[in-house]
C-alpha cells in the first residue's frame, strides 16, 4: 500500500483542519491506520490510530477530545479532524500504516510524505 496525505495547511489558532490519507494498492482494509506529527529538531511523535476495522481508536493526550481518526474502507482512506487547534499542533503530519495494534513508529510498513501544518496564535 502507498499512502498520500493532503489537507495541510496555515489556520489560525481554534481553528480546525480535516487531513486525509489516500492508500493506493490492495488491502488497505486489513491495516491499522495512524498519525504522527514532527516538528524539525524533534523525535517524531505518535497523534493518533484506529484500527482495520474502524471500531477503535487511540489517542495521545495532548489531543484527546479535539482531534478524530476515521477511516473509509470502500475509499481507502484514512482521516484526521483536527478542532481548537493550537500553536503546539505545528508539525508535519504524517499517516502511516501497520498490521500490530497500537501501532508504533517502528511497526509501521508504509508512510505517507507529510503534509504541513501550521497554527498561527
Amino acid at each position: 500500500v502507498q499512502l498520500v496525505e493532503s489537507g495541510g495547511g496555515l489556520v489560525q489558532a481554534g481553528g480546525s483542519l480535516r487531513l486525509s490519507c489516500a492508500a493506493s494498492g490492495r488491502n488497505f482494509e486489513k491495516y491499522v491506520m495512524g498519525w504522527f506529527r514532527q516538528v524539525p529538531g524533534k523525535e517524531r511523535e505518535f497523534v493518533g490510530s484506529i484500527t482495520s476495522d474502524g471500531h477503535m481508536t487511540d489517542y495521545t493526550a495532548s489531543v484527546k477530545g479535539r482531534f478524530t481518526i476515521s477511516r473509509d474502507n470502500n475509499k481507502n482512506t484514512a482521516y484526521l479532524q483536527m478542532n481548537s487547534l493550537k500553536p503546539e499542533d505545528t508539525a508535519n503530519y504524517f499517516c502511516a500504516a501497520g498490521v500490530t495494534w497500537p501501532i508504533q513508529i517502528g511497526g509501521a510498513v508504509e508512510w505517507g510524505q507529510g503534509t504541513q501544518v501550521t497554527v498561527s496564535s
